[in-house]
């Protein structure tokens, strides 16, 4: 289980505060696969950052016993001055490898961009830091209990969208999702669970076709 407690999380504008969630308390089970449901500047991108740690809560806490991965997607958490090399090393380094050649080249072959390998991430298109992330998330796949995937599926040409779906089918056994995407049939694809985000807090169910229903129906049909 994931436990919010009493969760806000808010951003300062110049006389109040913008808040994203506000006294969230929810347990979320991490035996599913979970899509993320609310339309644009919902928080959707937040959620996914605060359960990776990339970003922090204003104020309770959350808490889990399981591994979880950083955010996977678009705005990967790859370190900017460093390159995809010393990334990936780095990376490896902290999963206790003293010997990191063989992911290196299974990073670089996976994320084909060349000689921008070892080039500053900063440089990167949005695209390329991706792929990175991607091919750096699944090399260590194994060691995390649930996957934070953020819009990856729109991100690449078709050959490297088919690598990403071989890569996830993968991991099926072994590990779950908790996921961000505009593409419905992608998320209906992956996931069987859905949270909706709904007045800045999060409704849960176990059935997916519940949660897009209730999305639908606040967000689509009142649009």
């Amino acid at each position: 289980m994931i436990h919010f407690k009493n969760v806000s999380k808010y951003y300062a504008l110049q006389h109040d505060r913008h808040y994203i969630f506000k006294d969230l308390t929810l347990d979320l089970p991490t035996d599913q696969n979970i899509a993320v449901l609310g339309p644009n500047g919902a928080g959707k991108s937040t959620l996914i950052r605060l359960l990776g740690g990339t970003d922090l809560v204003s104020r309770g806490h959350i808490q889990t016993d399981k591994n979880i991965s950083w955010p996977l997607g678009l705005q990967g958490g790859l370190q900017g001055s460093m390159t995809a090399r010393e990334n990936v090393r780095f990376v490896a380094r902290i999963h206790g490898y003293r010997k990191t050649e063989q992911i290196e080249a299974e990073v670089a072959e996976f994320a084909d961009i060349g000689i921008f390998f070892d080039e500053p991430v900063k440089t990167y298109s949005s695209g390329m830091r991706s792929r990175v992330t991607f091919g750096l998330t699944m090399a260590f796949a194994v060691n995390f209990d649930l996957l934070l995937i953020d819009e990856i599926g729109a991100v690449g040409d078709a050959n490297f969208k088919k690598k990403s779906e071989q890569l996830l089918e993968d991991c099926l056994d072994s590990t779950r999702f908790i996921m961000v995407s505009h593409s419905m049939k992608y998320l209906k694809q992956h996931c069987n669970a859905g949270v909706v985000i709904l007045n800045q807090n999060l409704a849960y169910y176990d059935n997916l076709e519940e949660a897009i229903d209730l999305y639908q129906r606040t967000y689509i049909k009142a649009s």
